[in-house]
Formats: C-alpha cells, sequence, structure tokens
C-alpha cells in the first residue's frame, strides 16, 4: 500500500472516531446546563419522567433478580418480554445499562444519551462515506443526522433514538453487499434493528423495499438473480436471527385495539383536516416544538407523533438544491416517494403495519436520506446552494403570516392563530439564525478550504442552541409539578418500608406516574402502552378507560378489595385532600415518610378466594354465527338456569349494570359466559335482581368480608407464576385477580387445571373441597419457539459464514 492511500485510508478511519466524538460531545453541551439544574438526575417531563426513568430502573433490578418472565409490578401482571421488548429489552444500549447497579440507572440516562447520539452520527457517517467526496464532508453529514429535529425531539421517548442510531448500519449493509458483495453482514444488521424494536423494524422494512427497488429501477442497483436470492436469503436469516422478541409479540399483540384499523373510505386516502397537511409541511422548515405543545396547527394530530424532520443550520435548502439538480437521482425519487407517503394516511400508516392511530415515528429513514442529498449538494460545486436556500427562505418566511394573521374570538380581535406567541418566535427565528448562518457559509467560505471545518461549526454550535431552547420549553412548564419527583420516586418511594411478607397490590393518589415501580410493588395505577390484552378487556367493563394506562378513578372503590389493594400511596401535600374525598371509604392512616403517606384499606382481600353466587357476563348477541337467535343460544349455554324459559325474564347481566356499581357487583359475585355457567353453575346461585339492588359502600363491606373468609391461607408470587394455598368447604372456583394469559398453565394438587377466564379478563380455577395447593406457571407464548429459531438461525449463520471465509481462502489459492 503506497503512502499517500495508507495516509488516506487513516483519515477516513479517523472520521469513524470524529462522527462519534462531536455528535457524543454535542449531546453532552446539550444535556449541561439540565444536569446542572436537576443535580446530576436529568428530568424532562410526560414520558420521559413517567416511563423511560422508571423502565431502565426496574428492569435493570428485574433482569438480575427475576428468575422467571412474568412482571407482577407491570399494571395487573404482565409478561416483561412483551411488555417491554417494545421499549428496552433488545436494546443493546440497555443491556449496557445491567452493568451498573440499579440505584445508579437513573444517573445514567444522560451519559446513555451521549452514547446514543455517537453511535447514531458513527452509523450515518458509516452509511454516508460511500457517497461522500471526502471525510469531512460525511462527518457533516453524520451530524445533521445525529442532531436532526427527530433525534432532539424524541429524547422524550428515550427508546426511540436507540432506532435513529442503529438504522443507518442497516442502510450501509443493504449497500455493501449490493455495491461491494460483502456477503454475512446483513443478516447481523437485520437481526440487531428486530431485536431492538419490532414495531419500529416494520417501518424499517417498508423503507427498505422503496430504497431497494428505487435504486435498481434507477440504475444505481445492479444486481443478477442469483445475487437477488442470496439477499433473499440474508433477509430471512436477519429475521430468523432478530425474532426472539417478534413472535411472542405478534402473540400478544395481535388482540391489541390499537394496532390495526381497516375502515375504508376517504380516511384511507385523506386527512380529516387541511391543517395536517400544512404541519407535515412545516415539519421541514421549522425546528419542532415541545412533543405535548404544539403551537400552530392545534387542530392537526402532532402531539406525540414525532413529526419533524428538521435539519439543522442547513434546513430543507440542500435537499431542494440538490433535488432540482439531480432529478432522476435514486435519492431524490426516494424522498419524493417518502412525501407522498407522508402525505397519504393509509401510505403514512403503513410503516407501522396500518396502525390506527397517526404518526410520523418513521421520519428518521428520510432524513437520512436528506442528510445523503444535502451532503452531495454541498460538496459538488456544480450545484448551486442558493437554488435551494432562496425557496426554503421564502417559504420559511410565509410562515410568520400565522402569528401575524388577525383574528376575532369572543368579539375580541388579536394577532395570530398561533397559540403561544413567544413559543413561535422564539421557534421561527431559530429557524431564520440558521439560514443566516447556511448563508453566510455559503456566501464567503464555499470553495474555500475552510468550508467544511466552518459549516461543522455552526451545525454544531447552532444544534446545541437550539437542542436546550427545545428540551428547555417541554420541560419548564412543567417544573412546578415536577419539583418533588427526585425526593419521592428516587428516594422516598424507592426506599419504602411497607411490608414484604405477603403479596397485595397498592394504589396511588395524585402521585407520579409509575410509581410502583419505583417501589418494585405492583400498583394498579400504571402507565405503558404495553400490557396482556386481557387487561383492555377486563378494565373497560368496570368503567376504567384502558389506552396506554390504567388510571382506575378513586369513586371504585369496590375495584380496590376486588385487585387485592391493601395501601394507598398519596405525596404529603395531597394528604388533607385524600382524607377529606376518600377517607371514609375504608382507607386508614399507616405511616409517612418525608415525601409519601401511606394509608391503609382495610376492605383489604387477599389473593385467592371464592364466591357463593354468579352473574352472566353479558348477554349473547341477537344472532350467533350459526343464526341461532338469542333465546335459543342462552338455552344452549345453560345460562341464568333456564332462565329464559317463556313467561320468565330474561336473566341478570354484569355489563347491563351501571359502570359505577359493576366492581361492586363483582365483589359479591363472579362473572362467568354462559358456557361456564353450564359447566360450573351447580357450584354456587345465580345472582338476582335483588343482589343487584344494593350496591352501597356498606353492602360492599359486608362483601369484601365474605369474600376475605374465603381467601386462601397463603399466596407467594414471583417470575414464574405464583403458588396458593386455600381450605374450600365444598368444590368451587377459586378465583385470582391476575390478568388471563395463554402463558399460564395450572395444577391444582399437582393434577393439571383449566384456568377459566371470568369477570371479563382475569382468571379461576375449579378445586375440590379440602386442602389445595395451586400453582400457576407462566412461560411467554411463543419465546420457546422464537428461542429455538433464533438459536438454529445463529448455527446457519455461522455455517454461513464458514462457508464465505472457506469459499473466499480457496479463492486466494487459486490465484497463487
Amino acid at each position: 500500500m503506497s503512502s499517500l492511500a495508507k495516509q488516506k485510508q487513516e483519515k477516513q478511519m479517523n472520521g469513524y472516531l470524529l462522527s462519534f466524538g462531536v455528535c457524543a460531545a454535542a449531546a453532552f453541551f446539550i444535556f449541561l446546563p439540565f444536569l446542572v439544574v436537576d443535580k446530576g438526575l436529568f428530568q424532562y417531563c410526560g414520558d420521559f419522567n413517567s416511563q423511560q426513568i422508571p423502565f431502565y430502573t426496574y428492569m435493570n433490578g428485574f433482569v438480575k433478580n427475576s428468575a422467571g418472565q412474568w412482571s407482577w409490578e407491570t399494571d395487573l401482571g404482565t409478561s416483561a418480554v412483551n411488555s417491554y421488548s417494545f421499549y428496552l429489552y433488545g436494546s443493546p444500549f440497555f443491556w449496557l445499562t445491567t452493568l451498573l447497579p440499579q440505584a445508579w440507572v437513573p444517573f445514567s440516562m444522560v451519559p446513555m444519551f451521549m452514547l446514543k447520539f455517537g453511535v447514531a452520527g458513527l452509523g450515518a457517517y458509516t452509511y454516508l462515506k460511500r457517497y461522500s467526496a471526502g471525510r469531512n464532508y460525511a462527518v457533516i453529514g453524520a451530524c445533521l443526522y445525529a442532531l436532526s429535529g427527530f433525534t432532539v425531539y424524541n429524547t422524550f421517548f428515550n427508546h426511540f433514538v436507540d432506532c435513529i442510531a442503529l438504522f443507518p448500519f442497516l442502510l450501509w449493509a443493504l449497500d455493501s453487499y449490493v455495491y461491494d458483495g460483502v456477503r454475512g453482514v446483513f443478516p447481523l444488521a437485520v437481526a440487531v434493528n428486530l431485536l431492538n424494536n419490532y414495531f419500529f423494524f416494520a417501518g424499517q422494512i417498508v423503507f427498505l423495499f422503496l430504497y431497494f427497488f428505487i435504486k435498481l429501477l434507477t440504475g444505481e442497483y445492479r444486481i443478477t438473480p442469483g445475487r437477488f436470492g442470496r439477499l433473499a436469503f440474508e433477509s430471512l436469516l436477519g429475521v430468523a436471527l432478530g425474532c426472539l422478541f417478534l413472535w411472542p409479540a405478534v402473540l400478544c399483540l395481535k388482540d391489541n385495539p390499537r394496532t390495526v384499523d381497516l375502515s375504508s373510505g376517504f380516511g384511507f386516502l385523506l386527512y380529516g383536516r387541511v391543517q395536517q397537511y400544512f404541519a407535515i409541511l412545516a415539519s421541514l422548515f421549522l425546528p419542532p416544538d415541545p412533543t405535548y405543545l404544539p403551537n400552530i396547527f392545534t387542530d392537526a394530530v402532532v402531539k406525540h407523533t414525532s413529526m419533524t424532520a428538521f435539519l439543522p443550520v442547513v434546513s430543507c435548502a440542500g435537499v431542494w438544491a440538490y433535488m432540482k439538480a439531480r432529478r432522476k437521482s435514486a435519492f431524490t425519487k426516494i424522498m419524493w416517494a417518502c412525501l407522498i407517503m407522508a402525505l397519504v394516511p393509509v401510505l403514512n400508516s403503513a410503516f407501522y403495519a396500518l396502525n390506527s392511530s397517526y404518526y410520523a415515528r418513521w421520519y428518521y429513514m428520510p432524513i437520512l436520506i436528506m442528510c445523503a442529498a444535502t451532503m452531495q449538494a454541498l460538496q459538488d460545486e456544480e450545484i448551486d446552494l442558493m437554488e435551494g436556500l432562496r425557496p426554503v427562505a421564502v417559504v420559511t418566511l410565509l410562515f410568520a403570516v400565522f402569528a401575524l394573521v388577525p383574528k376575532q374570538e369572543d368579539g375580541v380581535w388579536s394577532l395570530g392563530v398561533v397559540k403561544e406567541q413567544s413559543q413561535f418566535w422564539l421557534t421561527y427565528l431559530t429557524a431564520a439564525l440558521g439560514l443566516l448562518i447556511f448563508y453566510g457559509v455559503i456566501r464567503w467560505c464555499r470553495g474555500h478550504e475552510k468550508f467544511t471545518r466552518v459549516l461543522l461549526a455552526g451545525i454544531l454550535g447552532f444544534s446545541v442552541f437550539y437542542s436546550v431552547a427545545h428540551i428547555a420549553l417541554g420541560k419548564f412548564p412543567q417544573w412546578e409539578g415536577d419539583a418533588n419527583y427526585r425526593s419521592e420516586c428516587y428516594v422516598a418511594a424507592r426506599n419504602n418500608d411497607l411490608p414484604d411478607d405477603h403479596f397485595y397490590r397498592i394504589d396511588s393518589y395524585d402521585c407520579y406516574d409509575n410509581i410502583g415501580l419505583w417501589m418494585e410493588k405492583p400498583c394498579i395505577q400504571f402507565f405503558n402502552s404495553v400490557v396482556t390484552p386481557s387487561i383492555m378487556d377486563f378494565y373497560p367493563r368496570v368503567g376504567v378507560k384502558r389506552d396506554v394506562s390504567s388510571k382506575p378513578d378513586q369513586k371504585l372503590y369496590a375495584l380496590r378489595g376486588l385487585l387485592s389493594v391493601e395501601y394507598v400511596v398519596v405525596p404529603q401535600d395531597k394528604m388533607s385532600e385524600f382524607t377529606e374525598k376518600w377517607g371514609a371509604y375504608g382507607y386508614v392512616y399507616d405511616h409517612e415518610d418525608a415525601s409519601l403517606v401511606y394509608f391503609r384499606n382495610e376492605n383489604y382481600v387477599p389473593m385467592g378466594f371464592t364466591y357463593d353466587k354468579y352473574i352472566l357476563l353479558e348477554a349473547p348477541l341477537p344472532e350467533t354465527e350459526e343464526g341461532v337467535d338469542a333465546a335459543d343460544a342462552l338455552t344452549e349455554a345453560g345460562a341464568a338456569q333456564d332462565a329464559l324459559r317463556a313467561g320468565e325474564p330474561a336473566p341478570v347481566t354484569l355489563m347491563g349494570l351501571a359502570e359505577d356499581s359493576r366492581s361492586n357487583m363483582l365483589m359479591r359475585a363472579v362473572a362467568l359466559t354462559g358456557e361456564q355457567i353450564t359447566k360450573y353453575g351447580y357450584l354456587m346461585e345465580e345472582a338476582t335482581t335483588a343482589d343487584t339492588a344494593n350496591l352501597t359502600y356498606e353492602a360492599y363491606v359486608q362483601d369484601a368480608a365474605a369474600r376475605r373468609a374465603t381467601a386462601s391461607t397463603s399466596f407467594s408470587a414471583d417470575g414464574t407464576g405464583f403458588t396458593a394455598e386455600i381450605t374450600l368447604e365444598k368444590d368451587n372456583l377459586v378465583f385470582f385477580s391476575v390478568p388471563y394469559d395463554e402463558g399460564f398453565t395450572a395444577t391444582v394438587n399437582g393434577v393439571e387445571a383449566e384456568i377459566e377466564r371470568v369477570d371479563g379478563g382475569l382468571s379461576a380455577v375449579l378445586c375440590p373441597a379440602g386442602e389445595n395447593t395451586i400453582v400457576f406457571s407462566y412461560e411467554t407464548p411463543g419465546l420457546k419457539l422464537s428461542t429455538g429459531v433464533t438459536l438454529g438461525a445463529i448455527l446457519v449463520w455461522l455455517g454461513y459464514c464458514g462457508f464465505i471465509v472457506f469459499v473466499e481462502k480457496k479463492k486466494k489459492q487459486e490465484k497463487h
């Protein structure tokens, strides 16, 4: 190798370190002011405080201490694999934090951001250097990607940044296969991205197809049928390598109401409000608003959607100039295709398996292409950057109209349709500042050796400025509300002195979200999108909305007894309010610490108890699939003990009661389906109309005492399930407020028993008279199969790589 070539290679190698270093350093300076303000424990707002910090902290302890896969602290109980594989279970960044003591994890969030930003820059550089004229241009492109508005915006979600960081390696591996014939690397890139986040990977598949076939059609990719077949093989091998959490997730989410919406009509083709289109286009020109504080297009679906494609300093000026000069390039066609997909609802949702909710969380993929196009526009002096800067400046200028247009509201005239003028002008002038910097660099530095260095310095400085402004806008409106976060969560909750000698759940009143994770106690107030599907079935039946969180209202006091809630956690400043409103419902003061007060529920019922009455869950539909009418269906099911004989009233049903009283009823009678009544109705009496008439608090106290008298004598739970002991006077169903999950198997006295889904989503098992030992064992459905596939794929991949090495070695020997 010549000295000149060696020096060039060393410079290219330095580019990897430079990209990683400057992006990590930028992240450090972005978060430094907040580390100082928060004294080392960075607190942002919303999901970051409510989910990201407690999830990382809790799971650090779970993977170290739990012998199983069931997390009792996740809502009413959920597979840890299914619940957290979306957030962190497959993330290499999370597993790095498991090297730390659990108490250090909250303080590691900013160092992990530095690492993620650095890896994003490293990955982007690795991908972009193929298309760059030199190291510095690729470093600039890498910084634009790592410090884009999308990355900064999604610090709010944290685990999204993992996807941003790892995605460029996927495109690099694909390019390496097609352009260089590198084999065996693409399956690894596929596996890493799939393991990291299966939901984002669904969008990555769509984008990869788009990227590959556009490059193929433009002639930039040339591939023989044989090589295409090997690429298909490597793709499938990569999916097999990374499917460890995929199949369990599919089985868990297939009944989730948020996953798919196949409604048709205009909703497929057009957004319901014209503001949505303006919001999408504005995301290219203006820095993003904080995720929960949209400011201009407030009637559009913008909150929490990650709708931003802003590039620091350059905005989309480089993209515009490139697309105008290179109309037939693959990058241009990819960007046009992505813009069209963003503007058509059904195409946009294709990146999320036709998810029923609007999201723009796939924008990081076209952003990488935007960075590549900008990089090429910068390095090609034949491309006039002013051809892009002028129209972008004009469009940006026009957005000022939204703050200046007059409007009349309640008879009063004012200027602007923006929600907050100060927030708008800060965002707007920040965008203008970036364009001025870009203009100055183009005007005075382009064509000079210092051009790339000056532009890189401008991008880094501007990125720190706009990112600090963005985070501050989101953080400081919640400053007062989050003032006690550290003292209540990290100090008091984590060091609580609640008893550990028996199983119970807790409730919280006006506490920070997911305080139960900090305490490592099951809490019925819980914020997590991915939980056992039966929870989403059960809660709405008792009047609790269950979408992304479970937040049973305090007025549903009977639900606390049903779910074995023994303690309620209340902040010190809310003690009087709680006592005044709910103290009369069986909550008595137990103890307190510096930040929290603990009330004990006198109507607590231990896990595992029996009933002497049942109620039909709900009336069957008027017509079954076989065309049988409702009366015949009920009779065939044995519902309500032949209550549908001619002239007799229809059976009493749980769903026929008022929502607020259903949990009271469930403390008196177990809710069964018609089929279950046929099987188990002889064990109990049927609830009558009279039984539904007296659902008061006083009656609840008596019902709770009756259930408590039949409760199990012991109940021990861990990550593998639970073991309960109970003595019965006669055969009966034993009820457990454990979400019904197909991963559970049960034995009663060592004999396999069928688990019944009762109350619309909870569990029960038939036990004989006498002493009984009940064991529920849990294994995440599909995990054993997916583990086998992954292990098999590892062997295939090793064999494949070995074959590649053997063939290459043989070719070298033949040459010599």
